[in-house]
């Protein structure tokens, strides 16, 4: 498959740039798979599509501060005889570190993307305040950087104080304190993502006790969003991308709860890759571990049988996971429609729930 066959025209007018005022006030179009149709309602009526039987699979997980800015700070020391063309580099400079995720050998290592990537050699290190500095010591592609931080206390305690929020880069502003909230579910719990899992922004504790209400359990997984998730495609063939590996768990209780079910609603991405991944693994049973899962058209779905999903980008992992459940046709006319409809796209935009 080509990857041109997935994409869309959308004006940047649409794309969201600030949360409603209400979390549960967004649109919602409802894609009816089998009768290849869809319709136009809010995410308020969600609870009215669940029954007895249905268990709503939520992604705990807790975004985390993970965009730090310092300053260029000099190289250390080489080896006698060793070139590097940092030495030629003016050593000053603004300097944008985005956290990935931390190597499971050593806390103080992480794995990161660093503008400007083609400047900073492996040696170079970066002040972020009087406490905190950064030296890489690995390169990788797209600016991919593995750094190790030079600091005594608690790291996350850390980026809590001096980080951003990590607001995808076509939301055109800095983040602003609100973002600290609203870019979090009302659910998260266990800290670890650098995006949000955005189809449960939408949710309020309300909505959650609406959705029991309807004779629906909830239950719960940890998918940490990292580059895998949110990472562009390089290639033009759909079948040779590869998503980098991301940290997920379900515990036994999950588990149980989910087994149960008559029919599983995966609310976003996150949270169908982690099913899946655990059914290719053996089942819904108490697990752990990394997944690189990669769903594209073809791909056979066990365990999902609905998803609440926000809209994605053209040519994206995501968008290409949505076609594969509802069939690339239905969903490519039907993001034609809420393009038309002006419906909001992205992170902070308006949902789809495909049954």
């Amino acid at each position: 498959m080509q990857l041109s066959d997935f994409d869309y025209p959308l004006p940047e007018a649409l794309i969201a740039q600030r949360p409603l005022q209400d979390r549960a006030a967004s649109r919602m179009l409802v894609l009816y798979r089998n009768e290849q149709r869809w319709e136009d309602r809010l995410f308020r009526e969600f609870p009215q599509f669940l029954r007895a039987g249905d268990c709503l699979v939520l992604n705990d997980t807790r975004v985390f501060p993970s965009r730090l800015y310092g300053r260029r700070a000099g190289i250390r020391a080489l080896r006698v005889g060793r070139k590097n063309p940092a030495r030629k580099q003016h050593l000053t400079g603004r300097v944008e570190v985005f956290l990935l995720h931390p190597s499971r050998e050593d806390p103080c290592v992480w794995e990161a993307l660093v503008r400007p990537g083609r400047k900073m050699y492996i040696g170079e290190r970066v002040r972020f305040d009087e406490e905190l500095e950064a030296e890489v010591i690995a390169r990788g592609e797209f600016g991919q950087r593995t750094i190790r931080f030079r600091y005594g206390g608690d790291l996350y305690k850390k980026f809590g104080e001096i980080g951003h929020v990590p607001l995808p880069p076509y939301i055109k502003r800095p983040d602003e304190p609100p973002d600290r909230e609203r870019y979090q579910t009302v659910f998260a719990a266990h800290t670890g993502s650098v995006a949000a899992p955005t189809a449960g922004l939408h949710f309020t504790g309300e909505v959650l006790g609406q959705c029991r209400a309807a004779g629906a359990e909830i239950a719960y997984l940890t998918l940490h969003v990292g580059l895998g998730t949110f990472q562009p495609i390089h290639t033009q063939v759909v079948e040779e991308h590869r998503l980098d590996p991301e940290l997920f768990e379900i515990t036994k209780e999950n588990a149980h709860t989910m087994r149960a079910a008559r029919r599983l609603v995966a609310v976003g991405t996150t949270s169908v890759r982690t099913l899946e991944s655990a059914m290719l693994a053996g089942g819904l049973t108490a697990s752990h571990g990394e997944t690189g899962l990669y769903i594209y058209p073809g791909f056979c779905f066990q365990a999902t049988g609905a998803l609440l999903t926000n809209f994605h980008l053209p040519r994206s992992s995501l968008l290409l996971l949505v076609c594969a459940f509802a069939g690339r046709e239905l969903v490519l006319e039907a993001y034609r429609h809420a393009a038309a409809a002006r419906y909001r796209f992205y992170s902070y935009g308006d949902c789809m729930l495909v049954l």
